[in-house]
């Protein structure tokens, strides 16, 4: 099929200053994810706590589409009913508006967050984002008022807001909040972490069950806390994550995350030859991820594939996972330390050989998507296998993109 991006067209087939509250929580997971080696420790902690999705970075209207397209595509994989896909993804929505609406740009080091998780029966979606110590007076009154009402009583506020001639929802009706709750029942999950200087990092969060319905994690007693959310923030801070996704790649949900990395390259203005470069490799990496698919039911049960994307020491550095079978891992390592034995030159000699290789009676393209991937990054492949059992290992494929025509020590994530 034909991949449409802002800029080309591709052919294929198959296609992430702290209060103590903070500190206290960093503690409670960095034994797993700060000293984390990111081609393998990771992988157990985005599985051990089923996180699906990690977004660190500005949120706009050109990203926040491949942000929900992402969830929407999930969804439909998961065979999550029609009811369920509208009810959650309009929720995603309004908190993706919310955060364009009322994010505050500043100085501080504190980024917006999208995260998706997978619970049993459902999703959780939790965003965070920086705003002003006014901001969360009004919206936390906002929030309490609806969480105070029943069904019938949201909807009848929800009316009179409507039949309010010139009610402005930034100004201080709180349609988007009603309409959360109206849509997905019950309350909402909310926080407001101090960050000090007037600010404070917004946390909303909403848990889903099959039907899209939701259901509140805080109770009287005990109010839901969202340092987990600033933890999550904080940590893809210092790994320099930009994005991570961790379940099934199919067609849909490649092109999402090919999108947002799309989207991410656009929004810093990089080079027109390094955007194609980076793109280009994210199609070959993603691409190698399916050519060694074992199968979704390998993959539920040992390992789910991952796609990561970031930035460190002004050079992109893409990742990605996936299970293959132990009788493909030596075979996939030697093709790996072959490759790295090449110069740049020979690369470039070794792909158009390959190239020459292929023939219309196989689907195989051999070692061509691996050697085109050390030659346009200008790097080595670095890789890692960890043995899972006797049948299977997890295969980590990082690849370096060295920035040959500009600076791009100015990016942030």
């Amino acid at each position: 099929m034909q991949v449409k991006t802002g800029y080309l067209f591709v052919e294929r087939s198959r296609l992430f200053r702290y209060d103590k509250r903070i500190s206290l929580f960093c503690r409670y997971i960095a034994t797993d994810f700060l000293s984390m080696d990111i081609k393998g420790t990771i992988q157990d902690t985005i599985r051990r706590e089923r996180l699906m999705f990690l977004f660190r970075g500005d949120i706009t209207e050109k990203n926040s589409l491949p942000l929900l397209s992402l969830l929407e595509n999930e969804m439909k994989e998961d065979s999550f009913n029609l009811a369920g896909r509208k009810r959650l993804f309009m929720y995603a929505l309004e908190s993706l508006q919310n955060i364009i609406k009322h994010g505050r740009r500043n100085d501080h080091n504190v980024m917006p967050l999208v995260s998706y998780s997978k619970t049993d029966d459902g999703y959780t979606i939790t965003t965070g984002n920086v705003i002003t110590d006014a901001q969360s007076e009004l919206l936390a009154n906002r929030l309490e008022k609806v969480n105070s009402l029943d069904a019938q009583e949201t909807k009848a506020l929800y009316r009179q807001i409507l039949e309010t001639p010139g009610f402005s929802d930034k100004g201080g009706a709180g349609l988007g909040l009603l309409e959360m709750a109206l849509k997905t029942g019950n309350r909402l999950d909310f926080d407001f972490i101090p960050l000090g200087e007037s600010l404070s990092y917004f946390v909303l969060s909403k848990t889903v069950d099959s039907s899209g319905m939701g259901f509140n994690n805080g109770t009287r007693c005990e109010k839901f806390n969202g340092l987990k959310a600033l933890g999550l923030e904080k940590l893809m801070a210092e790994n320099n994550i930009h994005m991570s996704w961790s379940g099934h790649l199919t067609q849909g949900i490649g092109e999402e995350v090919l999108s947002i990395t799309e989207a991410k390259l656009a929004y810093e203005d990089v080079d027109a030859r390094l955007r194609r470069k980076v793109f280009n490799i994210m199609v070959e990496i993603l691409e190698n991820v399916s050519k060694y698919n074992p199968g979704k039911e390998a993959e539920n049960l040992y390992g789910m594939p991952l796609a990561m994307v970031r930035i460190e020491n002004g050079k992109f550095v893409l990742t990605t996972g996936n299970l293959v079978s132990g009788s493909r891992a030596g075979e996939l390592k030697q093709k790996i330390d072959n490759i790295n034995s090449f110069s740049h030159d020979d690369l470039k000699t070794l792909f158009f050989a390959s190239l020459s290789a292929q023939s219309i009676e196989t689907d195989s393209t051999g070692n061509m998507g691996l050697i085109s991937m050390a030659r346009k990054s200008g790097s080595k492949l670095e890789y890692h296998f960890r043995k899972v059992n006797e049948e299977y290992s997890y295969f980590m494929l990082t690849v370096r993109v060295e920035n040959t025509n500009g600076s791009v020590e100015a990016f942030q994530i």
